[in-house]
Formats: C-alpha cells, sequence, structure tokens
C-alpha cells in the first residue's frame, strides 16, 4: 500500500535537510509554539529563554512572566510603576536583565493610568536584574521579594534631559532620546569574541522635524564590576547609583525608527546584531522593521550626519545583507515581527514574539524560526510549522 506524505510533511522534510545538526537537534526540543497571556497589563516587550534549563521570560510592560517551555508559569513579578522593556538572559550569571524607564512623557503616564495609580516618577532609566532562580510563585513583589535589583544609567538621563540646538531650533532629548528599550548580551562592537559586554539602546522619538534622531544609539557596559551599584528598587526613593558612562557608546545610521530599537539580539553564528523597530515615518528613508549590525566591522570615526553638536563618534556598519535602499545605502527587512520579542536560541534558531490583544487583556504565541539562505544577499527568517 503506498503512503501519502501530506504537503505539511514534505515541506518540514525538506526544511530539515536545509538545517545544520544542532538546529534539527532543536526542532525536537522547542516547541513550534508557546502561547502566553492573556493579562491584564501593557503588551508584550520582549522575551528571554535560558536553553539550559528550560525557561522562557516575558515582559508585559508592568509584569515579568517565567513559564516553562510548555507555556506553564512558574511565577511573576509585579508591582512595577515603569516601563519593563526588552530582556535578555545572561548565562554567565543566570539572571535575567531588563531595560527599566520611568519618565513623565506620553509612554509614562500611560502606564500610570493604565495602573490607576497617582504616582509621579522622577526621570530615572535602570537596568533591572533578576534573580530568576528565586521566582517561584505567582505575584511576586518587585521590590519586597528581593529578586530584583537595579543599575541607574546616567548618561541615558542626561541625553533624555538635554536641550540642544539644530538648524531649525532648539530641540529638548539629546540625539531624540526616549529612553532605552533593546538589552543583548555580546561582544565589544568589532570583535569576534571576547568578554561579554551588556549592549543598550536608546528609544528614539520620530519627530520628522528634527535632523539628529536619524541614529541608532547603542551603549556597550562592562557588567562584571556592577555589583557595588546593585540595588533594590524602592519606587518612592529611587536611587542614582550606576556607572558613571557606557564603556562605549556606538551609532547606526538606519534612518530614524517610531521609538527606536524595541529589541536587539546578538546571534553568535553570524557574528550579527540584529535591530528590532517600529518603522519611521520619515518619507525619505527606506522605513524597514528590521535591521542587522556585522559586528565584526570595526567601528569608525566619522562625524554624523544632521548632528552638528557631536564632531566625530563611534560608527557601526550595517550587514551587507537584505534589502538594500539606493537613495540612503541603508540595509533591511520588512519583517512582520520581532519588536515585541526575539530570542536566539542557537544553530540559526529564533523565537519570536507574535502578539495579540482582546478584551481579556495582551497575549502572544512565542513561534519558532530559523534564519535560511545566509550565504545568499536577502537571508530570511522562516517560520517551522
Amino acid at each position: 500500500m503506498k503512503r501519502i506524505i501530506s504537503f505539511a510533511t514534505l515541506a518540514l522534510i525538506i526544511i530539515a535537510a536545509s538545517l545544520s545538526a544542532s538546529a534539527q537537534e532543536m526542532m525536537h526540543i522547542y516547541p513550534k509554539t508557546i502561547k502566553s497571556g492573556p493579562f491584564k497589563t501593557g503588551h508584550i516587550q520582549g522575551i528571554a529563554v535560558d536553553t539550559e534549563k528550560g525557561y522562557v521570560y516575558y515582559s508585559y510592560t508592568t509584569i515579568l512572566i517565567k513559564t516553562d517551555l510548555q507555556g506553564n508559569i512558574i511565577g511573576s513579578v509585579t508591582g512595577l510603576l515603569g516601563h519593563l522593556g526588552d530582556l535578555d538572559f545572561n548565562p554567565q550569571d543566570g539572571r535575567v536583565y531588563g531595560s527599566l524607564e520611568y519618565k513623565n512623557d506620553a509612554i509614562g503616564k500611560g502606564i500610570l493610568k493604565a495602573e490607576k495609580s497617582s504616582f509621579k516618577p522622577n526621570n530615572a532609566f535602570y537596568i533591572a536584574i533578576f534573580d530568576v532562580d528565586r521566582i517561584t510563585r505567582e505575584g511576586m513583589s518587585a521590590e519586597k521579594d528581593g529578586i530584583m535589583t537595579t543599575v541607574h544609567l546616567s548618561t541615558v538621563v542626561d541625553d533624555y534631559q538635554a536641550i540642544v540646538e539644530l538648524e531649525n531650533g532648539k530641540w529638548e532629548h539629546r540625539l531624540g532620546c526616549s529612553g532605552i528599550d533593546g538589552v543583548a548580551f555580546g561582544p565589544k562592537f568589532g570583535k569576534k569574541g571576547g568578554k561579554q559586554m551588556l549592549t543598550v539602546t536608546y528609544g528614539v522619538y520620530s519627530d520628522r522635524k528634527r535632523s539628529d534622531n536619524d541614529y541608532q544609539v547603542l551603549l556597550q557596559y562592562d557588567i562584571s564590576k556592577w555589583g557595588k551599584y546593585e540595588r533594590t528598587l524602592s519606587q518612592e526613593n529611587m536611587h542614582r547609583e550606576g556607572p558613571a558612562k557606557p564603556d562605549g557608546e556606538y551609532f547606526a545610521y538606519t534612518g530614524n525608527t517610531t521609538y527606536g530599537v524595541q529589541n536587539i539580539e546578538y546571534d553568535e553564528d553570524l557574528k550579527v546584531w540584529w535591530l528590532a523597530v517600529y518603522p519611521g515615518t520619515k518619507p525619505q528613508f527606506p522605513n524597514y522593521n528590521l535591521f542587522a549590525i556585522d559586528g565584526t566591522a570595526k567601528p569608525t570615526k566619522s562625524a554624523l550626519k544632521g548632528v552638528p553638536y557631536i564632531d566625530k563618534a563611534n560608527v557601526l556598519t550595517l550587514w551587507d545583507k537584505g534589502e538594500k535602499d539606493s537613495k540612503t545605502g541603508t540595509s533591511g527587512w520588512r519583517f512582520g515581527v520581532g519588536s515585541t520579542g526575539m530570542a536566539y536560541l542557537g544553530g540559526g534558531m529564533y523565537y519570536f514574539s507574535h502578539n495579540h490583544s482582546s478584551n481579556e487583556g495582551q497575549g502572544s504565541n512565542i513561534r519558532l524560526y530559523y534564519i535560511d539562505g545566509v550565504d545568499s544577499a536577502t537571508p530570511q527568517f522562516l517560520q517551522l510549522k
């Protein structure tokens, strides 16, 4: 009797044949979809995966969720009145790092309104560090249960509060800085390996009339001595303990985006940094929603287009792949997901967040992807179904 192979099965066989041995093994370890939510909170901002222990971490704006690979909730951290953004897992200390910002702009006010809080925060930007092994039940307190410490980033506050002068007048927020969002671990820019640095990306306002907000701003920190800065967060008395400045400040010319890099992830196989954004609205740019930085290219010292108040800065090189815009020279992808969460698993495999909302709250389906055609001019992320 002849066996009939379905199109879906045949497609899976073809896909498996094109994957590396490690990626094929991952297909049997990682579910193709992990369901999350709904939760009565803000939308999902980022995800992180502990590939050794098999846990997934989700930022839902004011809540951190911990689940297993089947989506069963292990615990959660609540009580935040700021914006918890992108996350990354640090295998060197077993903790999850995330961006956490408190500010009085539309985003900050929207969070407080949703939380029905009269809290009036001072402008402050932190890296939140979660001792995730201690997250064992739902509803744990970010302030009282000893599971979260914070490190303050004064450089971000300085840029956020600065007033700069351009050809068309004075503007608030140096470089269009709206705070921070993307966080990821990887080597120093221009290095193929070595010490792992924490990279933090700016949020950037999308003002069409200003010229100094067309770069992504990336700060790199050596966190090996951050223990002296870590403090339990008191939202009523926010501390300012943290490094005076980053160990490196870098710029990537992508054209303006809406609120800057939402998620950043380092692919240690390809040696590239993926930047997922909400597309910009300036008509002179292609307005991609995914970019990649060549992590092996050494930064170059050069002037920044449209930024008269900075002489020269460290400029990064975009990966020479993807769709290339002939007018601006920028390369990128028009990819539908990534801005609400992406996590590199190794072997060309990724999880991407597909967020959704309903009257019941915010949720996401975390779906498994692999990157195909890396030797071609236009590699693509393809979903495993």
